[in-house]
């Protein structure tokens, strides 16, 4: 098996090729919470306030990231796009770092929040094949832009709750959703929205991803995390989840979080908060643990 696998941690990052584990030194002992690939560069959020990237292997720092700490990245055509706290959107280019000014005007923002008082902070960041921009604030819906950035506007209902937004990796037009209340689908690049939860223990979602056919979310009873599962449906037809459950634990103590979760092609790789990593080669059909007694898991990446 060929593809690498890299899970980033509280306390260092690691790269997983077949069943050979290697630490990436640079960071041993930083926190490691955003991972984003694009061929064979990937890019990582190292200690909340540094950025890191990554050609051929070698890791070298790119940017500081001072005003306010990063939780999100993604490649986009005209730049590396950044999610900070309070919700703001920073772009890389060359080796320049620039607010996204644009963003900060999208409409309703006067609306985002957090359940707990705090500032809403931008929690995901997907780029579909035709360049569509979905940004995910929590709370705060899905802003999405088809001008690169220029312009914004909202495509989700801020009472959704969303922890994650992906595009498809090959329809532009398909944006999956992992929410507070469920699954979300949309097969017009995000004018429209179906919510499914059907099969599905509880409603409460926190990661998504795509594997060949399948769609793949975590969900568990609410924000504490308990009674946490895999689940999968097929992406076209009718949303019906089905439990993972060959080779894993009958529950998990706390969420798959946002992040954790990732695919590409038929393999999957999740990651836990007690510091085990589980990989499928089917799609999620039948799973197996790769790794354990890592710290706790931030986010994964593969490819």
């Amino acid at each position: 098996m060929d593809a690498r696998i890299l899970v980033g941690t509280e306390s260092g990052l690691w790269q997983l090729r077949g069943d050979a584990l290697e630490p990436v030194d640079q960071f041993t002992a930083r926190t490691v919470t955003a991972l984003a690939r694009s061929g064979q560069e990937t890019w990582a959020i190292v200690d909340g306030r540094a950025l890191w990237h990554s050609a051929g292997g070698q890791w070298n720092p790119r940017a500081s990231l001072d005003d306010r700490p990063a939780t999100c990245l993604a490649a986009a055509p005209n730049g590396l796009l950044i999610g900070t706290a309070q919700a703001h959107l920073l772009r890389f280019l060359g080796d320049t770092l620039e607010p996204v000014e644009s963003f900060d005007t999208v409409e309703g923002r006067e609306e985002w929040h957090t359940p707990w008082g705090d500032p809403a902070d931008v929690r995901s960041i997907a780029v579909a094949l035709d360049g569509t921009i979905h940004v995910n604030v929590h709370v705060g819906g899905v802003a999405r832009s088809r001008d690169g950035g220029t312009s914004w506007a909202p495509t989700v209902d801020i009472e959704s709750d969303v922890h994650q937004v992906l595009a498809h990796p090959t329809r532009p037009e398909v944006v999956l959703l992992a929410a507070a209340e469920g699954f979300g689908l949309s097969r017009d690049g995000g004018d429209s929205w179906t919510f499914a939860t059907a099969g599905l223990h509880a409603h409460y979602l926190r990661a998504v991803t795509v594997a060949g056919d399948q769609a793949l979310v975590s969900a568990s009873t609410g924000f504490r995390g308990r009674r946490s599962a895999i689940y999968r449906t097929p992406l076209d037809g009718e949303t019906r989840f089905e439990r993972c459950r060959a080779g894993l634990p009958a529950w998990f103590d706390d969420n798959v979080d946002t992040a954790c979760l990732a695919a590409a092609g038929p393999l999957v790789v999740f990651g836990t908060g007690d510091g085990r990593v589980y990989r499928s080669l089917d799609a999620g059909a039948r799973w197996a643990l790769a790794l354990k007694g890592l710290p706790p898991v931030g986010c994964v990446a593969v490819g």
